[in-house]
């Protein structure tokens, strides 16, 4: 058996419906897996780290803090992003072991069992894996599915239908320490890490109390950001794209040639002649926003701003 002092990462943004629940239910988990000896209860905590919540989030946490001695509160200065609020949580606790999972337990927490007994197996990651989506909406199952196929045709390595329940080692976690990039994907960076792996599969649950956060426009900010951060395809594409129209062009010279050469055909009509400006136009401006993109980041990577800042901690 490996060091068994666990800690639970649950990033919180205006979650004061769900959280009363989820606490009581994440406790009763604490002790199930003190039970089978797969962690020691007395050392390992729940943290909870609040993204800038503008409810009643850190007010709640707060008092269940004082009152419950395996729980922990990490508060932001402001909205960070679901992303900086975990990986908040993964780099200021201390554990031998730590699972990530979101406040709205849509993701089967029952499944940290058979991470925890991978994970003294010797494993060193162990991503929780969707395999029954259908408590999700028609748009959020074909949104992810279409996700997923792009990230892995564009190259970039990605675990298809695991978001961001996972199981990381301390061994992991110093690993990750050393990635400093202020665009960030976990979803990307984890498999980069190289350590030994394994899947736990479970069924997504119904959200109990509360609403998503993550809307659309929340979610197509997050998944340009795993494509531009992991892969050069988008680039290579307008590359490939600016041959195929400029080989094309070569052919339709000779072709306007001919026609005046060898027959008495004009090209009449300026139909043509607008629809071919406005698709290169419409390309022109899709490339430069592909480019713009990727200049972007190179931007907010040279300025070395901080990923979150810390306002309180709880113990």
């Amino acid at each position: 058996m490996r060091d068994k002092k666990l800690n639970i990462i649950v990033p919180c943004f205006n979650e004061e419906e769900a959280l009363p629940e989820t606490i009581r239910i994440l406790l009763q988990e604490l002790d199930g897996l003190a039970s089978k000896n797969l962690i020691e209860k007395n050392s390992s905590r729940i943290t909870f780290v609040d993204d800038g919540s503008k409810d009643e989030t850190w007010k709640i946490l707060s008092k269940e803090i004082k009152d419950q001695k395996n729980i922990s509160g990490i508060k932001l200065s402001r909205n960070f992003g679901h992303q900086n609020a975990l990986l908040a949580g993964m780099l200021e606790t201390e554990s031998d072991v730590l699972i990530t999972i979101d406040a709205d337990l849509q993701d089967d927490s029952s499944v940290m069992t058979d991470m925890l007994k991978d994970y003294h197996k010797g494993i060193d990651i162990v991503y929780g894996v969707r395999n029954d989506r259908t408590n999700d909406n028609f748009f959020k199952r074909i949104s992810a599915v279409l996700f997923y196929k792009l990230f892995s045709l564009l190259g970039a390595k990605v675990i298809f239908n695991h978001a961001d329940f996972r199981l990381l080692s301390k061994k992991a976690i110093e690993n990750l320490r050393k990635y400093n990039e202020s665009n960030l994907y976990l979803r990307g960076i984890i498999p980069l890490l190289g350590l030994s792996s394994s899947i736990v599969e479970y069924k997504r649950l119904k959200r109990k109390r509360g609403a998503t956060k993550y809307n659309l426009r929340r979610m197509i900010a997050l998944s340009l950001s795993g494509i531009t951060s992991f892969s050069f395809s988008p680039l290579r594409f307008i590359s490939f794209l600016g041959l195929i129209i400029s080989f094309s062009s070569i052919l339709m010279v000779f072709y306007i040639l001919y026609l005046a050469v060898f027959t008495d055909k004009t090209i009449a009509g300026w139909a043509s002649t607008l629809v071919s400006i406005y698709f290169l136009g419409g390309i022109q401006l899709l490339s430069l926003g592909i480019i713009g993109e990727y200049i972007g980041k190179v931007f907010n990577e040279t300025k070395k701003r901080p990923n979150y800042l810390v306002e309180e901690k709880l113990d």
